[in-house]
């Protein structure tokens, strides 16, 4: 039992090492004469032992070929053992050319060598393999164990497998590989069947599946996907490994190997940006990021900080997220130049005198308010930030004749319900009939929702989740369009690089997602089971809640692009002096704090915004 308890301490390592020896040059005479020594022989075997024991227990020590612990034994090990008794055996022929020229005989048969060397190594791995082999089975005995396919039969998913085999508290055994490569089709992978992906199906109906393990580095978005929602069928977790790395020391463990997060589920093909284009656009530019501390903001900064920029000015009201950002990019990209600035976009002399120290050549726009419900509680702030500021940022940017100016924009400026959506509306009217008079282009880019932002419903569903529920979800029928984070923002710079001026880009978003559908997948890859484990809750549409949203409103259409995922938006063209009129009128309308009037005022600058579930509803009435 000492063997697989506990680590077998080395002294009895060492000596069961020693006893294979002693056994192994017995068995080489035994077998070179045929189980019957001559009495010739039979004298030098007391000194062809002493020297054989002597080096092999002086390789042994000086190699520490006992202190490795052997229920863990891998091909490495098995190597050092190989080279160990190899050198030992080299040692032994040196010895008999010794005596051979000193006493004309060899004193060790060669015979005798090599059997014994292939002796010792057999019986050496032999022993460790199957002390490895009878710990596992006596830790974690088949009927105990979970059936599990891996997919992916590379190196990654042998390692996966090891991992599994090696870590006796994981109890899994692993029944199939899954691989695309026809080659290693129909093929075992030690010892285990490797299938086609095509066969996924009928191995998850004959066999009681546990686990699914995407144990591959470079997979399609597809595959992956396509893989996830089997599995979801036959309510089977999906886990997968880290990048290689993410190894700890070159090795996985079993603890890295984790459940599939959503976003691998709603998550598309990788963008393939004009580098060469985006960085001549870029390079040598000082260029000013709004709301750089939010979720669109940062991940901006992240990606222009690839490109050779002279500056990179880092604009943001909130303290300890410009903190946060602050450290990670200084570890991050140290041979970028950034200036952090906190400040208010509506505050507009210091704005001015941001312009003037800096001199930005390029401004993303992404600060604005964008929580539906808050917003339509305050109407102020929705004004305040997203259109007085906006106003104020395109003014200066057109004062100092920035070349190009992107603003981030919503699929909920289409056809608004809600005062946000409308906020935002209003602030690309401005800019697109400001970039009429302007040197500057100003561009506005327009998508939905972002995988992972703040306050984005996926965050919300699993902390919701690791509280066991419920699970709230406003609509059975809502449905809304995502996509992740770096996807959007490289559309962002590919847009910008691209714009003429006076254009919105909108984005190609995909298939529009059923949030109770949502909910659902991200409840069965968390392992729990609807209706056992965890509740939906319906609670009702929030104040200015679509049940679904649009990128185009009814008088729009679209023109295509060189980029197969950006289109441009023909949209009504407004009056520059007719929109700053109404403009200034809605902002002089704060001082007077008062909702409905604001919300009027908004409505008449942007007719088709029409609320719903909402208290502003009375002026649509009206």
């Amino acid at each position: 039992m000492i063997l697989f308890k506990q680590h077998t301490p080395a002294w009895l390592i060492f000596l069961l090492d020693f006893a294979i020896v002693a056994f192994s040059v017995v068995m080489s005479y035994l077998l070179r004469f045929n189980f019957n020594v001559p009495d010739s022989e039979l004298v030098s075997v007391p000194i062809v032992m002493s020297i054989i024991l002597t080096i092999r227990t002086l390789s042994f020590f000086i190699f520490k070929t006992f202190s490795s612990i052997i229920r863990y034994t891998s091909s490495s090990d098995a190597v050092r053992i190989f080279l160990v008794i190899f050198g030992g055996s080299i040692l032994f022929s040196f010895v008999n050319l010794g005596t051979f020229y000193t006493q004309g005989i060899f004193i060790i048969p060669f015979s005798i060598i090599i059997i014994d060397f292939l002796i010792t190594t057999f019986l050496m791995s032999s022993f460790r393999l199957l002390v490895k082999i009878i710990y596992l089975e006596f830790m974690n005995p088949n009927r105990e164990k979970a059936d599990v396919i891996i997919y992916g039969a590379g190196e990654a998913g042998l390692i996966t497998k090891r991992t599994l085999d090696r870590d006796a508290g994981t109890k899994y055994r692993v029944i199939a590989f899954l691989d695309d490569d026809e080659k290693k089709q129909g093929k075992k992978l030690e010892n285990v069947s490797i299938h086609p992906v095509i066969e996924l199906d009928e191995l998850l109906k004959e066999n009681n599946i546990a686990q699914i393990i995407i144990a591959i580095g470079k997979v399609s978005t597809k595959r992956k996907q396509h893989i996830i929602e089997k599995a979801l069928e036959y309510n089977i977790q999906v886990l997968t490994i880290p990048p290689v790395s993410q190894w700890i020391n070159g090795e996985l463990s079993f603890k890295q190997i984790k459940e599939v997060k959503i976003e691998d589920l709603l998550e598309r093909e990788v963008i393939e940006l004009d580098k060469y284009k985006l960085g001549s656009e870029l390079t040598g530019k000082t260029i000013l990021v709004t709301g750089a501390c939010g979720s669109i903001g940062s991940e901006i900064v992240r990606q222009l900080a690839a490109f050779p920029c002279e500056k990179i000015l880092i604009l943001d009201q909130a303290e300890t997220p410009m903190y946060n950002l602050e450290v990670e990019l200084l570890v991050n990209f140290r041979t970028a130049h950034f200036e952090f600035i906190l400040c208010d976009v509506n505050d507009t002399i210091r704005m001015r005198n941001v312009f003037e120290a800096f001199k930005p050549q390029m401004v993303y726009h992404a600060a604005a308010y964008k929580h539906v419900p808050v917003m339509e509680s305050n109407p102020y702030e929705a004004v305040l930030v997203n259109v007085s500021g906006t106003r104020n940022l395109a003014d200066l940017s057109d004062e100092f004749e920035v070349d190009k100016f992107v603003m981030i924009s919503t699929d909920k400026a289409v056809n608004p319900t809600n005062v946000m959506g409308a906020s935002k509306r209003i602030a690309e009217i401005y800019i697109q009939a400001l970039s009429q008079i302007s040197k500057t282009k100003f561009i506005t880019t327009r998508f939905g929702n972002v995988l992972g932002s703040n306050g984005s419903v996926i965050p919300l569903f699993k902390e919701q989740i690791a509280k066991r529920g419920p699970v709230t979800v406003t609509h059975p029928d809502i449905t809304r369009y995502f996509m992740t984070i770096p996807e959007a923002c490289q559309l962002v710079l590919e847009a910008g690089n691209m714009g003429h001026g006076g254009e919105i880009f909108m984005f190609d978003m995909g298939e529009s997602v059923k949030i109770v559908d949502l909910a659902k997948k991200m409840i069965q890859l968390s392992g729990l089971t609807l209706g056992k484990d965890i509740q939906i809750v319906f609670s009702g549409l929030r104040p200015g809640e679509k049940l679904y949203e649009e990128l185009l409103s009814n008088k729009e259409n679209t023109l295509p692009t060189h980029h197969p995922k950006i289109l441009i938006a023909k949209v009504e063209l407004h009056n520059i002096d007719t929109v700053k009129q109404k403009v200034d009128e809605l902002i002089l309308k704060l001082a007077e704090h008062n909702n409905l009037s604001i919300v009027s005022e908004m409505k008449q600058l942007v007719p088709e915004y029409k609320s719903q579930n909402s208290v502003f509803e009375q002026l649509d009435k009206s």
